[in-house]
């Protein structure tokens, strides 16, 4: 080869151009070496190094070339071998190169020796950095997660050894660059091949989706220096710009490390227009053609974000070529422009002390990201709230645009999208946290105040008025009098009117003349002035102020006179002008109303303050309504997030977060672990951390807290405050410091109000479910402070302290054995004393406490008494012989102690109402409780016992056989034995259950109990409405009939008809809705004996009355969701509910069809019939009311099976319909339904079912619709060409129903068929709500024992005898008061419903 000085060394666009012969002077690779030819080569390479150090590659240059062309077949000893030669030999160069730089004597041959040396060496070096890591990229993604257990090991020699080698390797072209190598190109610029040459490996690293690592940081470090020494030293600038754009479109994985590298490179090497730079060329970018090409967007959102988040000043100063994209289709790229606007807000243009030119422009950011909370992107209105929730946090959001921000975070509630909900609720909380008026926001609270200090200011501002008018200067005065005084000097050039003279004289001076003139100006008499003005000027001429400049004409000069008189202009002006005063006055006064001033404008400010404060409180108000209906939702991180803010809410005093705070307490009983732990959370920020210096502070603090809540609750919200109260205990959460403040409470140790004394036995109540020993071991003083003498005082605090004690009779723990005794007390026991005698005091004074005082104590009596009933037989003996006394009282006569209970009847009419209201409630809660004792405690002790004895049988036998040592073929006479022991264990079950039943039927209410004396009372006052007029009397009465119904079928079976009845025709509410309830505990009980009455359920759901029907939906859903009661058709009627005034019903409603929806397939086999009635315009709803509720109802249609069979029968349905609103309904249902292509398909085939009905526009109208939306999905061809063709069909059939119905107007009196008007049955028609009370619009079903009159005389019981009232024959007719109908009208059909177990309550 020719020396070094003869050629020069080309940079190659390609390794291939250096194997061809580019002209004379141009180095070329000679010969290209084999594999083998390397290592021998390399060794020359090396010793050539020693000799002649850098400048070797000269001769040396084609080995590393030709390992580089044979780099994937040479073996990983050479390839480090030349790659450690080459660091070797550029670290050697680079070190050499400043001495050789600083040479001013180089001779131009070895200035050419070293510029081809540095470019060989670095072009090899390069290379050889770029062909490993390509090695290390390609294993990394073979080597996903290699298994076994030399992972490690395997890695460490594939790739860890190059990516340890890769930082110096870089460092060391990054001290190269350092170097002034402009040098070596003679003073000129370097070339930008090399410069590119040196970068190139950078970028390509950059490229491995692995390094935004955290291990790879030293490597970026490293990678970001070096491409600053270029940008820096060799004008990189413009290629940088390019290049990074480009790998910010290709490699999502750059954008952060960019991000990273350019803010480094703006702040520490001063390259703040590389800044400008990028962002010019992103904001160059086409909108549309990103949309198109959504490849790059990710990377320009994510650099755009995190660079405003490192240097936003910069970024302001560029942002305005970004704007574009806020109009453009990415939301990506508007979410990251907005989040630049958003950094630079909290970061940069922050704070009171912003110059005018900044804060416009503040506003005008926040006004754009105002303006995207309304984004047409779901994602964007979200990203936009997160921002102003990072903006609000960091209290960077002006004071005058709070009220903006709120209101929008208040609408986006009703979003359709999740997340915005999500992230609106999250801003309105920290609105709440950071909010600048006030820690407490309540409406009330801050309009008070606000009305003061309004009022306030206006009595400053009136004051200021009355101190110092409004000042009219006089020149303002003088334009306002012009007009006139022009008129009245206009008269003077005028003769003289009849009878007017001249009567005015002038004065001897000039200054008497003044004020004469002044005076008659101020008089408002203009003409006398100017009359006396034209006088003076005439004698005092050139005498001031008579000689002023003199006018074309005398009228002017006559004015300008007098304007100089006026306005004070002259030394002659009058004192006396009190807007006008001395000008030493006027600055001495100046200095007291600066303070004035300055109070009003705090005043102002303060007003302002409150106004803002009292605005925000209202929209947070307005909030908590939205916000509190969420807590329902089925997405569970709403249901969370609304749970948090209402803690958030109660935190700062708004008075309607409590009933937030209340509506979340269901949510404990949730399926979702999520939202059940976020109710467990709240309750203990809200009530478990209370703030107080000391333990008893706390303890008073957190009691209060709870209590409050207690106040007018309902019962299903003290039952599950009580379950999570419970958990807290279980838990050890509430301290006992706690437990000893409310026992204190209870026992007036404390100073505490009746309701707060209730509250604390409701509290320790709600605890010992948690830990029963609470209330256990102090059940002494419950009963004695609680159910002595006092109880007769406060009966509601008596029923909290049997609650209380019931909850000790709560189910045994597993770990006490399931065969363990239940827990009671003796009959003997000072409880059951006191509860008899609190029961019988009480029972003759009149109470509205009474009633439920009695049903909690008869309650805790059976589950907690040996021998209950004795004890209820004595208190029912008690309270009837006090009736009885009574009684005899109202008679005259004396009472005789051995007169039966029974002869209460006789003269109950004498008796008060609310004597007989106890006794008739007292008999009902007995009986009930009897049934349950009956039902679940004895039938579970005979069944605890039984498997006792069998065990004690199985052991004993097993014993037995042990000793006799059977051999081990018994084994199968063992099996055998508990296959028949299990057999007899299910006989014996349905034994007991016998036994219970045979009790209830023919003891209970036989001659012999006691209840059979009340019974006739009873039915006397169910029977006679109009003698027991009294609503309470007359709802106690229904509800006992109902308690005493469950005890016996045959008892049910005869007066069913007598309850319906009542349940129909009552006119008041409360009979009504208690019997709806005692009717479906019926359907319960004996369910074939109801099945009958079904329908008359059903009616009620169109009460008139809103408790009624709410009642009644909430039995139905019970019973039809326990599948208690067939569901046919008639569930309609629950469906009419979903457009219920009341919105308490409408939620019925909706969660019944929620809940009904869960059961396989059930709306989807009621639809068709839900369909038809309610279409029906004899007896269905409303067109618009219709469109309502299924609407609703199709929502839960989602399986594609059923919507194709939905297709399907809905097209049938239109051959039996009849009327044209049917017609519609059903067009109407087939809209609702997202059609397939199997869809399509049906509607095809049913075509000739509805083709005669497209006549009807509105028909027409939904298949259209049904059409377009089917188009809109997009299908394939050959599925469009069938809606074409279906669409030709339906427009063809409506035309030809268009053209008949004209023929048929044209023919005469012809009419349509399918119009033809149908002569509805009377079976279909409605009764009207108005006719609940007439008798002809009632049919009640026939009793059972005319259609079974053999059975009914076996089970007829004997003949008792029933006491008559004379005081109803007298009084009134059997017509006017009787209540039941005949019993001809029984219904003739029953359908029994299969039981799934004889062991039903148990």
């Amino acid at each position: 080869m020719a020396s070094s000085s003869s050629w020069e060394f080309h940079l190659p666009f390609a390794p291939a151009d250096l194997l061809q012969d580019a002209g004379p002077g141009r180095y070329m690779v000679q010969e290209v070496l084999t594999v083998r030819e390397l290592p021998p080569a390399l060794t020359a390479f090396r010793t050539a190094f020693r000799v002649r150090g850098a400048l070797a590659v000269l001769q040396h240059f084609d080995p590393i070339y030709s390992l580089l062309h044979h780099f994937q077949a040479v073996g990983a000893a050479v390839k480090e071998d030349a790659l450690e030669l080459m660091t070797q030999v550029v670290s050697q160069h680079s070190n050499e190169l400043p001495a050789i730089l600083g040479d001013s004597g180089l001779s131009h041959a070895d200035r050419t020796a070293h510029l081809n040396a540095l470019k060989m060496n670095c072009y090899l070096l390069t290379g050889l950095v770029d062909a490993f890591e390509m090695e290390a990229c390609k294993s990394g993604l073979l080597e996903v997660d290699p298994g076994g257990k030399n992972k490690k090991n395997r890695t460490k020699t594939s790739r860890s050894l190059w990516e340890e080698e890769r930082e110096p390797l870089l460092q060391l072209l990054t001290r190269l660059l350092h170097l002034d190598l402009r040098q070596l190109w003679g003073g000129l610029v370097v070339e930008e091949e090399f410069v590119s040459l040196m970068t190139g490996s950078c970028y390509r690293i950059l490229e491995n989706s692995n390094i935004g690592f955290q291990k790879y940081r030293a490597t970026r470090e490293a990678v970001t220096h070096l491409l600053a020494a270029a940008l820096v030293h060799y004008d990189h600038m413009f290629s940088a710009t390019l290049k990074i754009t480009q790998m910010l479109q290709h490699f999502e994985h750059v954008a952060s490390v960019f991000a990273q590298a350019v803010s480094l490179w703006a702040t520490e090497y001063g390259l703040k227009s590389l800044v400008g730079e990028l962002l010019r060329e992103i904001g160059h970018k086409c909108p549309q053609d990103l949309a198109r090409d959504s490849s790059g967007i990710k990377g320009y959102a994510t650099f755009i974000t995190d660079l405003a988040e490192r240097i936003p000043a910069l970024v302001l100063s560029n942002i305005s070529v970004l704007l574009p994209h806020l109009d453009g289709e990415s939301y990506l790229m508007r979410n990251a422009v907005l989040a630049a606007m958003a950094e630079v807000l909290v970061q940069v243009l922050n704070g009171d002390q912003l110059e005018e030119a900044s804060r416009g422009t503040r506003d005008q950011f926040l006004n754009m990201l105002q303006a995207h909370i309304c984004d047409i992107n779901g994602f964007v209105r979200s990203r936009v709230l997160q921002l102003f929730t990072r903006i609000v946090q960091c209290k960077a959001l002006p004071l005058t645009q709070f009220q903006s921000v709120v209101s929008l975070a208040v609408g986006r509630l009703k979003d359709k999208s999740v997340v915005v909900v999500k992230n609106a609720i999250q801003l309105l909380a920290a609105f709440l946290s950071n909010n600048p008026f006030s820690c407490k926001l309540s409406c009330t609270d801050l309009a008070e105040p606000l009305k003061k200090e309004v009022q306030k200011l206006q009595e400053m501002r009136d004051r200021g008025r009355s101190t110092a008018a409004p000042v009219i200067t006089p020149e303002e005065e003088w334009e306002a009098m012009l007009p006139e005084v022009r008129a009245a000097t206009q008269q003077l050039f005028q003769p003289l009117q009849e009878g007017e003279e001249e009567v005015l004289d002038i004065e001897e001076t000039v200054e008497s003349t003044t004020e004469q003139i002044t005076g008659l100006l101020r008089k408002l008499n203009y003409k006398s002035a100017a009359r006396l003005t034209q006088k003076a000027l005439c004698r005092f001429q050139g005498k001031e102020p008579f000689s002023g400049p003199t006018e074309e004409n005398e009228e002017a000069t006559i004015l300008g006179v007098l304007k100089r008189l006026y306005t004070g202009s002259c030394p002659g002006e009058n004192s006396e002008d009190p807007p006008r005063g001395n000008s030493s006055l006027n600055t001495e006064e100046v200095v007291p109303e600066e303070q004035p001033q300055t109070e009003l404008v705090k005043q102002q400010m303060l007003v302002q303050y409150l106004q803002d404060a009292y605005d925000f409180s209202v929209k947070i108000t307005e909030a908590l309504s939205l916000i509190s209906k969420m807590m329902y939702e089925n997405s569970v991180s709403v249901v969370q997030e609304a749970i948090e803010f209402f803690v958030t809410v109660s935190q700062f005093g708004v008075p309607q977060a409590l009933l937030g705070v209340r509506r979340m307490l269901p949510l404990i009983w949730s399926k979702e672990p999520g939202i059940k732990e976020a109710v467990l959370n709240a309750y203990r920020q809200l009530y478990l951390s209370p703030s107080g210096d000391s333990e008893r502070a706390r303890a008073q603090n957190l009691v209060h807290s709870l209590s409050l809540i207690m106040v007018d609750a309902s019962l299903g919200t003290i039952q599950c405050l009580e379950e999570i109260i419970s958990e807290f205990v279980q838990k050890d959460e509430i301290k006992p410091a706690v437990i000893q403040l409310l026992w204190e409470r209870f026992t007036e140790k404390s100073q505490c109000s009746s309701l707060e004394r209730r509250a604390a036995v409701m509290l320790l109540g709600m605890m010992a479910r948690g830990k029963p020993e609470i209330i256990g071991s102090n059940l002494d003083v419950l009963v004695t402070v609680g159910l002595s003498e006092k109880a007769c005082e406060d009966y509601r605090l008596a029923q909290e302290v049997c609650n209380a004690i019931s909850k000790l009779a709560s189910k045994p723990k597993p770990a006490q054995g399931k065969n363990s005794a239940p827990f009671r007390l003796p009959q003997n026991h000072t409880l059951f004393g006191c509860l008899s005698e609190a029961l019988s005091k009480g029972f003759a004074q009149p109470s509205s406490h009474w009633i439920p005082f009695m049903e909690a104590a008869v309650m805790l009596i059976y589950q907690l008494a040996e021998g209950a009933e004795e004890i209820c037989a004595q208190i029912l003996q008690l309270c009837s012989q006090q009736t009885l006394e009574k009684l005899q009282e109202a008679d005259g006569q004396k009472a005789d102690p051995g007169v039966s209970p029974s002869r209460v009847s006789d003269g109950a009419s004498a008796l008060p109402t609310f004597l007989l209201m106890h006794l008739v409630s007292l008999v009902g809660q007995v009986a009930l409780q009897q049934v349950a004792y009956l039902e679940v405690s004895v039938s579970a002790e005979l069944r605890r016992r039984r498997i006792l004895r069998e065990e004690e049988k199985a052991t004993k036998k097993h014993s037995d056989s042990s000793t006799k040592k059977q051999r081990p073929r018994s084994t199968g006479n063992e099996t055998t034995m508990e296959e028949e022991l299990g057999l007899v264990g299910a006989s014996a079950d349905d034994t007991e259950a016998e036994l219970i039943r045979s009790i209830c039927e023919t003891e209970l209410l036989d001659g012999k109990h006691l209840f059979s004396a009340f019974v006739p009372l009873v039915l006397k006052i169910c029977n006679n409405p109009g003698l027991y007029s009294d609503p309470a009397l007359s709802a106690a009465a229904a509800l006992t009939l109902g308690k005493v119904c469950m005890i016996s079928s045959e008892f049910c079976d005869s007066h069913l008809r007598l309850l319906f009845t009542m349940m129909e025709k009552s006119t008041l509410p409360g009979v009504r809705s208690n019997l709806i309830i005692a009717a479906g505990d019926l359907a319960i009980r004996f369910p074939n004996l109801v099945e009958p009455w079904t329908s008359h359920l059903y009616a009620r759901l169109r009460d008139p009355c809103p408790s009624v029907r709410q009642t009644a939906g909430l039995v139905m859903t019970h019973l039809i969701l326990k599948d208690m009661v067939k569901v046919k058709g008639q569930v309609s009627e629950m469906a009419t509910l979903l457009i219920d005034p009341e919105e308490a019903i409408m939620g019925v409603a909706q969660n019944f069809f929620s809940e009904l929806s869960n059961k396989d397939n059930a709306i989807y086999n009621l639809l068709p019939d839900i369909i038809s009635r309610l279409s029906d315009p004899t007896c269905g709803v409303e067109e618009e009311s219709f469109h309502i509720i299924m609407r609703h109802l199709f929502s839960y249609i989602t399986k594609d099976k059923q919507t194709e069979s939905l297709v399907e029968k809905l097209c049938q349905r239109f051959r039996t319909a009849r009327t044209e609103r049917q017609y519609r309904d059903l067009s109407h249902c087939l809209t609702l339904l997202p059609v397939s292509e199997r869809g399509l398909h049906k509607l095809q085939d049913n075509f000739d079912c509805f083709a005669d009905k497209l006549q009807d526009p509105a028909v027409y109208s939904c298949f259209q619709t049904v059409l377009a939306r089917f188009r809109r999905a997009g299908s394939k061809p050959e599925i469009k060409a069938l809606a074409e063709e279906l669409e030709q069909k339906l427009a063809a059939s409506h035309n030809r129903g268009l053209d008949s119905a004209e023929t048929c107007q044209e023919g005469g009196d012809t009419p349509m068929p399918g119009l033809t008007k149908r002569k509805t049955t009377g079976s279909s028609r409605r009764h009207p709500l108005s006719t609940v009370n007439r008798d002809e619009g009632f049919v009640t079903p026939q009793p059972r024992n005319l259609r079974n009159q053999k059975g009914a005389q076996k089970r007829r019981p004997p003949k008792k005898a029933i006491i008559t009232f004379s005081s109803d024959e007298e009084n009134s007719s059997e017509d006017d008061l009787s209540a039941e109908l005949n019993e001809e009208e029984t219904p003739t059909k029953t359908t029994p419903i299969t039981r799934s177990s004889a062991r039903r309550l148990r």
